[in-house]
C-alpha cells in the first residue's frame, strides 16, 4: 500500500480541520464540508464512510460539552424513527434514482433558509407531540440512507419546535451520531473498509477531532440567536450543495 501524494494528504488534512471546526460548532455538516476536499483526493466509495466514521468521532469528542442538552424522553423518537428510515432509504435507493430526492431536498432548504432570514419571529410548532418527532426521524432516516442527508430534517424541525441551542444540539447530534454509525457499519459490511481506508482515517483522525475541539470552544461563547445563524448558514450551504449535487 503506497503512501498518497502530499498534496492528497494536505487536501484530507484541511478538509478534516475544517469539517471537525463546523461540526463542533453546529453540531452537524462534517460530510458537507469534508467531501469538497475529499472527492478531489479518494473516491467516493472511500471518501464517504471515511466522512461517516469522522463525523462519530468529532460527535464523540464533543458530546461533553452539549451532554446537559440531552433529553431521553425527547431524544428516543427521534433515534426510533431513523432506525426505522435508514433501511428503507437503503432500499429504495435500489429501486429510485437518489438524484431528485437531493435536488428536492436542496431546493427546500434554501427557500426555508431564505424565508427564515427574513422572518423576525420565527413559527413555533407545539403539535404533534413524539408522533411527529419520530416521523421526523423516519424522514431524517430515509434521506440519510438514500443520499447522506440524514441532517437537514432534525435541524429544520428543532428549529421550528423552538428549542434552545443546547436543546437543538441535544437531538440533532445523537440523532446524526446514531445515523452515521449505521452508514460506517453498512459500509463495513459491503466490504469499503479496507487498508487504503485504514490509512486515510490515520490521517484524517487527529486533525477532525483538533479541529472540532476549536469550534466546541466557540460554540460555548455564542448566544441562541448567533447559534440559529450558525445554523441557517450551514442549512443554505447543505442545500446549495445537494442541488448542486441533484444537477450534475
Amino acid at each position: 500500500m503506497d503512501l498518497p501524494p502530499v498534496a492528497d494528504i494536505v487536501l484530507v488534512v484541511v478538509g478534516a480541520a475544517v469539517a471537525g471546526f463546523v461540526n463542533g460548532l453546529s453540531g452537524a455538516g462534517y460530510s458537507l464540508m469534508a467531501l469538497g476536499f475529499w472527492l478531489h483526493a479518494m473516491p467516493p466509495t472511500l471518501a464517504t464512510p471515511l466522512a461517516a466514521f469522522c463525523a462519530v468521532a468529532s460527535h464523540v469528542s464533543s458530546l461533553p460539552a452539549i451532554w446537559h442538552g440531552v433529553r431521553v424522553q425527547r431524544l428516543w423518537p427521534f433515534l426510533l424513527g431513523g432506525a426505522i428510515g435508514v433501511p428503507l432509504g437503503t432500499a429504495l435507493l435500489s429501486h429510485l434514482s437518489a438524484t431528485p430526492l437531493k435536488f428536492g431536498i436542496g431546493a427546500f432548504l434554501i427557500v426555508y433558509v431564505s424565508w427564515m432570514a427574513f422572518v423576525r419571529r420565527p413559527p413555533i410548532i407545539y403539535h404533534g407531540g413524539r408522533l411527529a418527532d419520530g416521523m421526523v426521524g423516519v424522514i431524517g432516516g430515509i434521506t440519510g440512507g438514500m443520499a447522506g442527508a440524514s441532517g437537514p430534517a432534525p435541524t429544520v424541525w428543532a428549529q421550528l419546535r423552538g428549542w434552545s441551542k443546547h436543546e437543538q444540539r441535544g437531538v440533532n447530534q445523537p440523532f446524526n451520531m446514531a445515523v452515521l454509525t449505521l452508514a460506517v457499519l453498512s459500509a463495513w459490511i459491503a466490504g469499503f473498509l479496507d487498508g487504503q481506508f485504514l490509512l486515510w482515517l490515520a490521517i484524517a483522525l487527529p486533525t477532525t477531532v483538533i479541529g472540532a475541539s476549536v469550534g466546541v470552544r466557540i460554540y460555548k461563547r455564542i448566544d441562541d440567536i448567533q447559534f440559529r445563524r450558525v445554523v441557517l448558514t450551514l442549512l443554505a450551504l447543505s442545500g446549495a450543495s445537494l442541488v448542486l449535487s441533484g444537477l450534475t
